[in-house]
């Protein structure tokens, strides 16, 4: 069928709701409602594990071999480690995230006597206190203290608000939504790869679409800390699509427009028939992309196969500046990534033999090892929609 039409005022619209709300890793249970109430509004049936994960299953014309995508629900925060003497915070990173792009962040604690907020700023923060060792101070998470907006003068004094050491606190996105179509806030990874994959479900019910074989939408909760679809996975699903940020940099080949396939991270190569499927759609339905391998970075396929799923995996991202700091991306590849979506939600299945678990190795596929026609380039003559 190939790829569906796309409500990008939709993606806006839930972008900016899921980030309103706070979901550091170990907190998401509001996040989880939210999206749980979205789905209901959209009428996708859905279920969720014991710790908040959502799984969306559409019937498809066949059953097996059933494929399924995922992206994630928590971001990045802290937890307080301690108290000071001085009544100042200590904290310990939800995730891996630098220091330096949480010095000056607000920040919201969440204690069991209510919230409070917040700054995160270095000890040494005033240039008229220090002089330039502000300007020479260390960067690292020792190096920096959250300022609660309360009487908290001491150790005491926090305690008496009700603040423990393990109270989790969420960083304010700071979103800005310019008419451009860029996108700058904290968070985009990965609540920007929620709001593709809810556009690309609603497109599909929208449009009354069935999925070549039973499709599942996975929602996960614990991937910044690494184990995110360790859980969620059900044994029939055959093929995973990871619908996450791609790096992009100055070392990298990822871009904030188009679609960026990841051919492989730190954990190792994307399965190469689910990896190529997805380029040859891109082709086929004229979605701009481009292709890059990561070297600090993995997801929740490497939560998946560690956990012993026998799943074929690859990694479908928007492009996105300064991840994990102040990150920037565009809707162009919001809007691309989703089309993928659909545009694979509906493709024929290549590789029948992925309907059993075992079997023998008829119908097993085979890479390519044929010499290359030397006449064309990999990418000539294809057209790329802008």
């Amino acid at each position: 069928m190939g790829r569906l039409a796309i409500d990008t005022d939709y993606i806006a619209e839930q972008l900016k709701r899921l980030l309103e709300i706070p979901s550091p890793t170990g907190f998401t249970d509001a996040v989880t409602h939210a999206v749980s109430e979205e789905l209901d509004r959209l009428g996708a049936p859905f279920e969720i594990t014991r710790r908040g994960a959502i799984r969306v299953r559409l019937a498809g014309r066949s059953a097996q071999p059933a494929r399924a995508m995922i992206s994630h629900l928590d971001t990045l925060g802290a937890q307080i480690r301690a108290i000071k003497d001085s009544g100042r915070l200590e904290l310990v990173p939800i995730g891996h995230w630098s220091a330096r792009f949480a010095e000056g962040a607000r920040a919201t604690v969440f204690s069991e006597n209510g919230t409070y907020r917040g700054t995160i700023l270095p000890r040494l923060a005033s240039g008229h206190a220090y002089g330039d060792a502000v300007d020479t101070a260390p960067i690292g998470w020792d190096e920096v203290e959250l300022r609660v907006d309360a009487l908290a003068r001491s150790r005491p004094e926090v305690t008496r608000l009700g603040i423990e050491i393990g109270d989790f606190v969420g960083i304010d996105p700071q979103p800005e939504f310019l008419d451009n179509g860029f996108i700058v806030s904290r968070h985009l990874d990965d609540k920007a790869g929620v709001a593709v994959m809810l556009a690309a479900l609603k497109a599909m019910l929208d449009a009354g679409v069935v999925p070549t074989v039973d499709t599942s939408w996975l929602f996960s909760v614990s991937e910044e800390v690494g184990h995110g679809a360790s859980h969620i996975l059900t044994q029939d699903i055959a093929s995973l699509i990871v619908v996450d940020n791609g790096a992009s940099a100055a070392v990298q080949n990822s871009a904030e427009f188009g679609v960026t396939i990841g051919m492989a991270d730190m954990n190792g190569p994307f399965d190469y028939h689910t990896t190529r499927k997805l380029i040859e759609l891109c082709r086929e339905n004229e979605i701009r992309f481009q292709r890059d391998v990561f070297r600090f970075y993995r997801s929740d396929s490497a939560s998946a196969i560690e956990a012993g799923a026998d799943v074929r995996t690859a990694l479908a991202t928007f492009g996105i500046d300064a991840s994990h700091g102040y990150e920037r991306i565009h809707m162009h590849a919001l809007r691309s990534l989703a089309e993928l979506l659909t545009a694979y939600a509906t493709s024929p299945v290549d590789i029948q033999r992925d309907a059993q678990e075992l079997g023998p190795i008829s119908g097993f596929p085979e890479q390519e090892t044929g010499e290359a026609d030397q006449r064309l380039g990999p990418d000539s003559g294809l057209p790329r929609r802008g």
